[in-house]
């Protein structure tokens, strides 16, 4: 994970504001680094100006790849702040990526009858992983910039209104406002070469050229991964325990997870006497403890895995509680914090983990949330997930905020409550999340929802929308959120080849509403998966329900005293 930045001007440019400056180094708090560059119009009668900061999180490599990186030959300048977990199919895992990719595209073949401009994307386009990048070309004075097909790293842009300049960061500066999120549905240029005549004169042209991130082969193609398998089942099918694909399923996790949780670096300045560093967001539900279960195959055994819950105190839920034990004074009274379904699912999912995997280490870290602290951290939630600004949007932020903090209650021998557990902070620097199960093997209501109404043809153009937007969703806010404490968020069920599987795949083979009564009670929501599951020695957990994080940790509305506020609501 880095934090990169970015100003094209033809004025002057100030050196960044210190809280800019504050907010990426939390990105990124192993290296800062700056790179310029002066480009003069051909007449020589004025010249732009180009300012790239980079801060680094390093986690790939034997080294601290010291950003921006700079060609010695060329000139041309990366800031790179992503995960190359492939290059034409091949798995990067020794090297440092971000050199590797630079040194690609500084060696495109001059000779080649390929346009240079071409050779570039295509180079770009080879990336399997999450990514946003600012790439200048020295050689064709243009500026290439974008985010992965999936859109799983943050990257803004903002446009100056005098048209004099254009920027671009990881995360929006003071005053926020202008900033707006780069769509992931390609790669964008710059060139640096032109400028607009206007009547205060001539301008730096931020006309913005897009490169498609291939040609859509026919009506089906999702998220420019691949074509989505609209076959709708000729016969009855049963997705059951020997089905083929729950087979492949656990191939291709597995191999998404040795991408992602082998040869990380020890973080620096650890206090824990166990080695630890992976640590997953664990709300106990069904995706995020397979995920522990498979990584637990992965990771060598002297490591500890953290496993990290989330709980808030709601004043709205604490005034529900407060009225039913009046009128029910013979109620147990409950922990605020334990009472969260989440908090409850995660002791239940903890116990299941330590007792199908007795030798590894887990760790079961209870984030308790005050209502005070939370709100006193708001400002900062609300200024990282801009522009995202709804009620919804801070739910969600709240909980993955705190999550990525990592500092808690510890319970390594007991799954249950105690009443003074040791407070730790976990060391780990990168986070595993459960996100995108749901869209790629029918996990919503709305899934179950489409069936009812319209049978697999309404199922399958559900899940084709839900695939397809993946990119234009949360996941730049959810980046921004977790980033700022120094930890990467990875993604192993949006890994590209994982996702080409889902999307090839027949409907029926993932979700089997077809058939609701399952002879091992196993629900028709995402049957795929729970079947893994329950083969992977988790018999609870294949069997526990769907539920939103933010209702799960109790962060939905935590201001409203009614609770009908809206999500979609713009927070004050």
């Amino acid at each position: 994970m880095c934090g990169i930045h970015g100003v094209i001007s033809t004025v002057a440019i100030p050196s960044i504001s210190s809280e800019l400056r504050s907010a990426l180094s939390n990105r990124g708090p192993d290296y800062f680094g700056q790179a310029t560059r002066e480009l003069p119009f051909s007449n020589g009668d004025s010249v732009i100006h180009l300012n790239f900061t980079s801060t680094v999180l390093a986690l790939r490599g034997d080294h601290v790849a010291r950003q921006p990186l700079e060609s010695p030959t060329t000139g041309s300048i990366l800031c790179w702040n992503g995960e190359a977990w492939r290059i034409d199919g091949q798995p990067i895992s020794s090297e440092n990526d971000g050199e590797l990719i630079l040194a690609r595209l500084d060696a495109t073949d001059a000779s080649s009858a390929t346009p240079r401009e071409s050779q570039i994307l295509n180079i770009l386009r080879s990336i399997d992983g999450p990514f946003a990048f600012l790439f200048y070309d020295a050689q064709s004075r243009r500026l290439y910039f974008g985010r992965d097909r999936l859109g799983r790293r943050s990257l803004l842009i903002n446009q100056a209104e005098d048209g004099d300049s254009i920027s671009f960061s990881s995360i929006s500066d003071v005053p926020a406002a202008g900033w707006k999120e780069v769509e992931a549905d390609g790669f964008y240029s710059l060139n640096l070469e032109s400028r607009i005549a206007t009547p205060q004169g001539l301008k730096l042209d931020t006309r913005i050229t897009k490169h498609e991130w291939l040609s859509p082969e026919g009506d089906h193609m999702v998220s420019s991964i691949g074509n989505f398998n609209m076959a709708l089942p000729s016969q009855e099918h049963k997705l059951d325990f020997d089905s083929v694909t729950v087979e492949v399923l656990h191939y291709w996790l597995c191999e998404s997870l040795k991408l992602r949780v082998l040869n990380i670096p020890e973080p620096p300045s650890t206090l824990t006497d166990v080695d630890v560093r992976v640590a997953i967001l664990f709300s106990g539900g069904l995706d995020c403890t397979v995920l522990a279960r498979l990584a637990h195959d992965l990771v060598p055994v002297s490591q500890g895995i953290d496993l990290i819950n989330v709980a808030f105190e709601n004043p709205r839920q604490v005034a529900i509680n407060k009225t039913v034990r009046k009128a029910q004074p013979y109620l147990p009274i409950t922990d605020v914090y334990e009472a969260c379904p989440d908090r409850v699912t995660g002791r239940k999912a903890f116990a299941e983990l330590r007792s199908t995997c007795p030798s590894r280490h887990w760790r079961f870290i209870a984030v308790n949330v005050p209502y005070e602290e939370a709100i006193s951290h708001k400002s900062r939630v609300v200024s990282l997930m801009y522009p995202h600004n709804t009620e919804m949007d801070l739910s969600i932020a709240f909980a993955l905020y705190f999550a990525a903090r990592g500092i808690g209650h510890s319970y390594t021998h007991s799954c249950e409550w105690e009443p003074a557990p040791p407070s730790v902070t976990s060391p780990a620097r990168v986070l595993l999340s459960g996100l995108g199960a749901d869209e790629l093997f029918g996990g919503y209501s709305r899934h179950e929802a489409a069936f009812k109404n319209g049978g697999y043809a309404r199922l399958v153009e559900e899940l084709k929308l839900d695939i397809g937007r993946i990119g234009q969703r949360n996941l730049g806010r959810d980046d921004r959120i977790m980033a700022h404490w120094g930890k990467e968020v990875r993604f192993p069920y949006l890994d590209e080849e994982l996702v080409r599987f889902a999307i090839s795949s027949p409907v029926w083979e993932k979700c089997d509403f077809q058939n609701q009564f399952h002879p091992a009670v196993i629900d028709p929501a995402k049957r795929i998966l729970r079947l893994l599951a329950d083969r992977l020695g988790l018999p609870t957990i294949a069997r526990e329900k769907k539920r939103a994080i933010q209702f799960g940790s109790r962060t939905a509305k935590m201001e409203s005293r009614t609770g009908r506020v809206r999500g979609t609501t713009t927070i004050t």
